[in-house]
């Protein structure tokens, strides 16, 4: 079995330079001592992914890291806790370090009330590693960043490379894992060149795609197909059908047995006339969060951030204060104006 790579093997013909702000960063990274890496409310692939990576990366050039989010991760992601302890914040001041890390998003209030507050007030050096475009200007010490990179771990992998730091089996398999559920499995726009020879080079890491992909797609609940048939039923099409809308409200019945929408809106998304799927989930406390999706140009990024959202021009999301019946209609409104002016 492959056990790992040296650097030196492992640069690619689309490695990317690092730009003055990214070398900064990079400075920081070597400088300090202890981390503590800090990731949003519900991780994803992408975000557990890359923690996974840069803890390892970081700790194979002797320096102290632990990682710290709001919620621990997703059954689909129990894997990457086999090897990597993921501690949840329970209140309180940070653990003792030198630099607090975001990975996955640059605005505190992503990680929650709580550990946003306890992460502004820790002395610390603040540094974000994302791949999202800001939403407003730097509050951070530094930044790793770059919005056309097709995932966080990407940008980890641009940095271990420069820092040297060492990518075994386990730090190359949090890397694909950020990839490929960023891309869709390489399905989506934003797979790239280095995307792929990124993914190639992880490969001869040891990491087995076919292991990858069953952990995080076959190991759904018998529940799931039943609650995903629910869920689609409830699909309404606007817009000469170039806007699919689903609605999740409290008391969905078997649709609340659904555990992750992604299938739901794929299955929209082929749909050949859809251009945008809106998926709208109502929560406790008046509350509903928005998950937006594009296959064509629309960008349903700046529709989000109408709503004090944000994420890609593909892919973004935003939790809306108001009742179902209300935001729904919103949404629908502000969408239907953005195929008007296209």
């Amino acid at each position: 079995m492959i056990r790992g790579h040296s650097n030196e093997s492992m640069t690619t013909t689309a490695q990317k330079t690092p730009d003055a702000d990214q070398d900064r960063a990079l400075d920081l990274l070597r400088e300090a001592h202890s981390f503590v890496l800090v990731g949003h409310q519900r991780p994803d692939g992408d975000c557990l992914g890359g923690q996974t990576a840069l803890a390892r990366g970081l700790r194979s050039l002797g320096k102290e890291v632990r990682i710290l989010n709001p919620d621990p991760p997703g059954r689909t992601f129990g894997y990457l806790a086999e090897t990597t302890l993921f501690e949840v914040y329970q209140g309180g001041e940070l653990p003792a370090h030198d630099v607090v890390c975001l990975l996955d998003f640059n605005e505190p209030s992503r990680c929650g009330p709580e550990l946003q507050e306890a992460v502004r007030r820790a002395p610390s050096r603040k540094l974000v590693i994302d791949h999202h475009p800001p939403l407003t200007g730097p509050w951070w010490d530094e930044a790793f960043l770059d919005p056309r990179a097709s995932a966080t771990g990407l940008l980890v992998y641009r940095i271990l490379l420069a820092l040297g730091a060492k990518i075994d089996r386990e730090t190359a398999r949090g890397i694909f894992t950020s990839i490929v559920t960023d891309t869709g499995w390489f399905r989506y726009s934003n797979t790239d060149t280095e995307t792929l020879e990124v993914a190639s080079e992880l490969l001869r890491c040891g990491v087995n795609p076919t292991e990858v992909y069953g952990a995080i797609y076959q190991r759904m609940p018998a529940t799931e197909p039943r609650a995903l048939g629910a869920m689609l039923q409830r699909v309404e099409y606007y817009c000469d059908g170039r806007l699919a809308v689903l609605d999740h409200p409290l008391d969905a019945g078997y649709a609340n047995d659904l555990s992750d929408s992604d299938a739901a809106l794929d299955i929209l998304r082929s749909v050949e006339d859809v251009e945008v799927v809106l998926y709208l989930k109502e929560l406790e406390g008046g509350i509903c969060k928005l998950s937006a999706r594009s296959k064509t140009d629309y960008d349903v990024c700046r529709l989000a951030a109408e709503f004090g959202g944000g994420g890609h021009v593909k892919a973004s999301g935003a939790t809306i204060r108001g009742t179902l019946a209300d935001v729904r209609r919103r949404l629908i409104e502000a969408a239907s104006k953005g195929f008007q002016v296209r």
